[in-house]
């Protein structure tokens, strides 16, 4: 059984792990072996820790997902939702992603992902997530900006 829970300083280094497969996918899609989230290390990961939430998805004692949350502003900045490639397109993104929004008592949701990444764009639409804007990282990569606002 499957359960979402706010992650401890002891999950790290297992949520850092998992960080380093989930993202052989981007990578691979950007053609891009040094994207951010494979060059992140302990210490980045213990940052986003203090800043704000870490939640898990657990299965079997096994971390197999993860989502960050922190607030600046008016604003919850959500990033690296991350799971396993085994548990990929089985919902469990959809839950995380929901499970982070009932953490923060706020109306702004905001997360960006590569204008490449089709199944995060489908995802973060499918889950009330609308584009607002589009920013130009390089020739090859461009990143687009969601928000979520709830009435």
């Amino acid at each position: 059984m499957k359960e979402i829970k706010t992650a401890t300083a002891n999950d790290l280094k297992e949520i850092l792990e998992l960080q380093y497969i989930a993202y052989q996918s981007e990578a691979k899609l950007l053609n891009n072996p040094n994207i951010p989230p494979l060059k992140q290390t302990i210490k980045d990961t213990q940052s986003d820790f203090e800043k704000g939430i870490i939640l898990k998805m657990v299965e079997n004692g096994k971390i197999i997902g993860s989502i960050r949350g922190y607030v600046l502003g008016d604003t919850v900045y959500i990033g690296k939702l991350m799971v396993l490639p085994d548990y990929q397109r089985q919902g469990n993104g959809t839950l995380l992603l929901q499970e982070i929004e009932k953490h923060f008592n706020m109306k702004r949701f905001e997360l960006f992902t590569s204008t490449l990444s089709k199944s995060n764009i489908r995802l973060y639409k499918k889950n009330g997530y609308r584009p607002f804007d589009e920013k130009q990282i390089s020739d090859q990569l461009a990143f687009i900006y969601f928000e979520k606002i709830i009435i």
